[in-house]
């Protein structure tokens, strides 16, 4: 007999946003005796327009605070209208009514507003677990954050797989823990998907299911690639640099736990769970495709600073960046060549830099001219080896040559699993087109 994976599902708000999407939730755990973790996101939007019940808890504190009496009793009735919706349709026995009349009644005694905002998966959390009869276990008796804000990983880790381990199975809410004081306090981005990392780490589970409404991570920007395709499978390393050159993927953050313990990740899709979705590996143990996706952003600019023999000068590009830290500006990629070196740098930290910048340059480096050009696009090509690949980078250059692309910058380390062109903003999108076609189209 085939061994039962033990696995962690964990729901985002698009999956939880009507009573149809829910069930397709409870379906799924139901459908395999392994689910025995489920962790929840609050209630999403049901449609184009429509409002995230996270977005209705603010808005709901915030008129509390302001004592703006009528504004708050409408919003907490759209927030309370949700809840009654989800709940006649599939719990009808359960007191919902009493969970939420305790919101209603920390709204009006102030207890924060991360407090407030906790709400919307706290309240998902308990009707999940009431539609499954999987015991509840609240995040604010076991997800820790120090008095300075910061997450409490290892007593989180200790706390949470004593409580899962004793429970056996267990519903969870999503974004949220507790200070010191017992105050509530949330996770500032990522987090739903943060929570259900921490669990599947606490109890070593065999994979991480991230249901969202999506078959997968897809291998380009559906707004300027038409019907990407979807990636088979993903890296740690490799997500990162995709999320880091702007691709919608998990955040690391949400990441950093399973990846520590070597667990895997698949993304999937609640509304098609037939769909094979997107697994992400600690690593890569056999044939990899030769690039897994492609992403990159706007609104960069290139300091230029020629001299002849730079290379030959000690410490010639030290007294560049040190000019970039003193005025609080990031370098991303340090291109060089014989005679000139390009600083590449977010163009919204120059702004009212840009005299001072260049002044320092030519103070301190002694160039022969420095120069800064602005609307530059920075495009990753991420695939395992692919700055080595000498075929993958052959297929790149040759596709923004055919499309009339023309590339400003290249950069590439031998470590990395990524190769990043820069062009011009009016050509980022033909570009991402260009090279998406060569080797997916």
């Amino acid at each position: 007999m085939e061994k039962q994976l033990l696995k962690v599902a964990k729901f985002g708000g698009s999956s939880l946003s009507d009573p149809p999407r829910f069930q397709g939730a409870i379906d799924i755990v139901k459908g395999e005796e392994g689910r025995r973790f489920v962790v929840v996101s609050a209630p999403g939007k049901r449609f184009s327009g429509d409002e995230k019940v996270t977005d209705l808890l603010y808005a709901c504190y915030e008129h509390a605070q302001n004592h703006n009496d009528k504004k708050f009793e409408e919003t907490f009735e759209k927030i309370r209208a949700r809840y009654l919706t989800l709940r006649d349709a599939l719990c009808p026995t359960y007191n919902i009514e009493e969970e939420l009349e305790g919101v209603y009644a920390s709204f009006k005694r102030r207890l924060g507003k991360d407090h407030a905002a906790s709400r919307g998966e706290y309240l998902c959390g308990r009707l999940m677990a009431a539609c499954l009869g999987y015991p509840f276990l609240d995040p604010a008796d076991c997800v820790f954050f120090k008095d300075d804000g910061s997450f409490d990983a290892e007593k989180t880790n200790d706390a949470l797989s004593t409580r899962l381990r004793a429970l056996g199975r267990a519903v969870i809410p999503g974004f949220y823990g507790s200070m010191p004081n017992d105050t509530i306090r949330t996770f500032t981005r990522g987090g739903s998907d943060i929570t259900g990392s921490l669990v599947a780490r606490a109890v070593n589970v065999d994979l991480y299911e991230n249901w969202t409404d999506v078959d997968g991570f897809l291998m380009a920007d559906p707004r300027i690639v038409k019907d990407p395709k979807v990636m088979e499978s993903v890296t740690y390393r490799e997500l990162r640099e995709l999320s880091y050159m702007g691709a919608t993927v998990l955040h690391e953050d949400s990441v950093v736990p399973v990846r520590m313990a070597g667990i895997p990740i698949v993304i999937k899709n609640t509304t098609n769970p037939s769909a094979a979705g997107t697994k992400i590996l600690p690593r890569r143990d056999g044939d990899a495709p030769v690039i897994t996706g492609i992403a990159g952003r706007k609104g960069f600019s290139a300091i230029t600073v020629e001299k002849d023999m730079m290379n030959g000068e000690i410490g010639f590009c030290r007294k560049i960046l040190e000019v970039l830290e003193e005025n609080d500006v990031n370098f991303e990629h340090l291109p060089t060549g014989i005679d000139g070196i390009s600083v590449v740098a977010p163009t919204a930290q120059l702004e009212g830099k840009r005299a001072k910048v260049l002044d320092r340059i030519s103070r301190k480096a002694k160039p022969e001219c420095a120069y800064i050009e602005d609307e530059i696009a920075l495009i990753a090509v991420v695939g395992k080896g692919i700055s080595s690949n000498l075929k993958a980078l052959s297929t790149i250059f040759d596709a923004l040559a055919e499309a009339k692309v023309p590339v400003l910058l290249t950069n590439r380390c031998m470590a990395e699993n990524n190769a990043i062109v820069g062009v011009h903003e009016k050509d980022f999108e033909e570009g991402i087109r260009a090279i998406y076609a060569a080797f997916a189209g």
